[in-house]
């Protein structure tokens, strides 16, 4: 068995500052509705592969579908598997939320909702025509929607959610040359 690696305490000061700082936005009803919906849409990276279906038909090309996809299960196996399974940490102790979500019972290190949300954002923003800022501002904005969902609904320390950004941000331009290949048109 590989030994898992405590994250460490130092984090906590942060954590606690960001989480007390967010704590007003979780007794508004519109933010719950946003950010519950935003997480759960999220799951098994539903929301982005249906992104990447939508812009495939769009485009009348189903690579861009498959490429994505492609993308966000590397992404998965990868976090969820060996890189979650490095390091030992414990999720937010919630006793009641608003609304119901799905419980993970893996590490909270890194979040695996960030890291999917940077490689979808990333991989669909490649889709868009060089002159498509608004679009790829937008679906950076929904990333960081879902990202920062995981904080709000506290399934996620703060950190956990950078650390998935960072990680997903380094999975994509790992993976990028070889996906341009793989899908090459």
């Amino acid at each position: 068995m590989v030994p898992r690696l405590k994250v460490p305490n130092t984090f906590d000061p942060i954590d606690e500052t960001i989480d007390e700082a967010w704590e007003p936005l979780r007794s508004n009803d519109y933010a719950n509705k946003v950010f519950y919906a935003a997480s759960e849409a999220a799951n098994f990276s539903m929301l982005w592969h249906g992104l990447g279906l939508a812009r495939a038909i769009i485009l009348r090309d189903p690579k861009i579908a498959l490429r994505i996809s492609a993308a966000l299960g590397i992404e998965s196996a990868l976090v969820n598997g060996p890189i979650k399974s490095l390091f030992l940490r414990e999720r937010p102790d919630v006793e009641e939320r608003p609304m119901q979500l799905r419980q993970p019972k893996t590490s909270s290190f890194p979040s695996g909702h960030a890291s999917a949300a940077a490689v979808a954002a990333a991989a669909l923003g490649e889709t868009l025509t060089p002159q498509a800022r608004r679009s790829r501002l937008a679906l950076r904005g929904l990333a960081a929607i879902v990202a920062t969902s995981r904080i709000h609904v506290q399934i996620h320390h703060a950190t956990d959610v950078a650390a998935g950004a960072v990680t997903g941000v380094v999975l994509t331009k790992l993976m990028r040359p070889v996906l341009r290949r793989v899908f090459a048109r």
